[in-house]
């Protein structure tokens, strides 16, 4: 028996296995050891492509369909849906279950060496406030993983991983605040670290409070495209008919990443030329329309994450729309950014207060504060977080590989093996 520990994300992959000198990420995609959570399937039924590459075969122009944010459809009604690929139609399930073969397999082909059992990350919860759906959530993974050809399945949250990985350069006990801020969800432990526990078998009493909340990067990509890019193909213009607005969903699932498919599904495109023929601003419409005719839908997305991670850095930024209509740009800059997102930030930081009061902590009794995930490289949610513990020493952690390693240790605790 060979384990890993699997971080399947919603935005990006990783996979670690153990070796003679601790844990170990493995390169999925060329000499990263990340690999985005995206899938491309072309009509002609060869085998898929995953990753940078298939996100570049969308872009390039291959005919296909590209899916990305595949963990999001966990905890939701997509699980059981299946979605068109050429002439035929596919399950969410299955796109989840070859992705995930196609990183298992890159990972044994990169070790030498056939990996059965995995500690697979998951959020602290899949959906909020519904244990039911929750618990179908991971009983799904886990069937997935079954199908995969893993034998020995097992489950960590993706914070206490994270807290493993922190721990190894703790040189003094202390209390922690773990703040795992993906694409889908984000997520908090508050656990006891030190040199004398990590290598304790049973750490269930390190654990003072674990809680999320599904609000990640996805969500924040999601307000910026309504506020910012929906406007010019249409959200929020009128009818002819005094006082109806256009639909709205169709904006809401080109925003999101999850749902940008169902756009391309029949009959769609027949209701958008009815809207444009009854809309006040039909040079609105047609611009939603070429989007949907080109399968354009991840390319808007794609532009807009772009512009919300460049804005971690930049005041501002142009957004080029130019492949929708000639000339066709938009400039955003970092204010319309936590104005359209303020909200999210907030809701994050009064789930950090949720955490404390299941602790039992007060906000001073936190040690560190130790940050992963690739949300929390924006500036606002930063600040809201720091503002719930602001006298904690702030701990910046491997941004998209700290969970992967701390799933790898703990495969290494559960199952003790030196892979590679």
């Amino acid at each position: 028996m060979t384990a890993c520990g699997l971080d399947f994300g919603t935005s990006n992959t990783t996979l670690g296995v153990s070796s003679a000198d601790g844990p170990m990420l493995v390169a999925l995609e060329g000499e990263s050891v990340t690999i985005p959570s995206a899938i491309f399937f072309t009509p002609d039924g060869l085998p898929p492509t995953v990753g940078r590459a298939a996100i570049r075969a969308y872009v390039d122009g291959t005919s296909g369909r590209l899916m990305r944010s595949l963990k999001s459809v966990l905890g939701s009604s997509l699980i059981d849906e299946a979605t068109q690929v050429g002439r035929g139609r596919i399950g969410f399930r299955s796109v989840i279950a070859q992705f995930v073969s196609i990183t298992r397999r890159r990972a044994e082909a990169a070790t030498g060496i056939e990996i059965d059992a995995v500690v697979h990350g998951r959020p602290v919860h899949f959906v909020d406030g519904d244990a039911e759906g929750d618990r179908k959530a991971e009983a799904a993974l886990e069937a997935i993983a079954q199908e995969v050809g893993f034998r020995h399945i097992s489950f960590q949250y993706e914070p206490i991983a994270a807290a493993l990985d922190y721990e190894r350069q703790v040189g003094d006990e202390e209390i922690a605040l773990i703040a795992d801020i993906g694409g889908g969800t984000s997520d908090f432990s508050i656990v006891r670290l030190g040199p004398s526990r990590r290598h304790k078998a049973d750490r269930l009493d390190d654990i003072l409070a674990n809680d999320g909340i599904r609000v990640g990067g996805t969500d924040f990509d999601h307000y910026l495209s309504m506020g910012t890019a929906m406007p010019l193909l249409g959200f929020g213009s009128g009818m002819k008919r005094e006082g109806l607005p256009v639909p709205s969903g169709y904006y809401h699932d080109l925003a999101t990443w999850s749902s940008i498919n169902r756009l391309y599904e029949r009959g769609v495109m027949q209701q958008l030329h009815e809207v444009r023929r009854e809309a006040k601003h039909p040079e609105l419409i047609e611009r939603l329309i070429h989007v949907v005719e080109e399968h354009g839908g991840h390319r808007l997305a794609i532009d807009i994450e772009a512009a919300k991670i460049a804005l971690s850095d930049e005041p501002q930024v142009q957004v080029l729309l130019g492949w929708i209509e000639g000339g066709l740009a938009m400039s955003v800059d970092r204010g319309v950014l936590v104005d359209k997102t303020r909200g999210l930030a907030d809701r994050i930081a009064a789930r950090i207060d949720d955490c404390l009061r299941d602790a039992g902590l007060g906000r001073d009794a936190i040690d560190a504060v130790f940050l992963t995930g690739g949300s929390t490289r924006l500036a606002h949610v930063h600040a809201a977080i720091l503002g719930t513990v602001p006298g904690a020493r702030v701990v910046d952690g491997d941004t998209f590989g700290s969970v992967g390693t701390g799933l790898t240790i703990e495969s290494m605790n559960r199952y003790g093996l030196v892979a590679a």
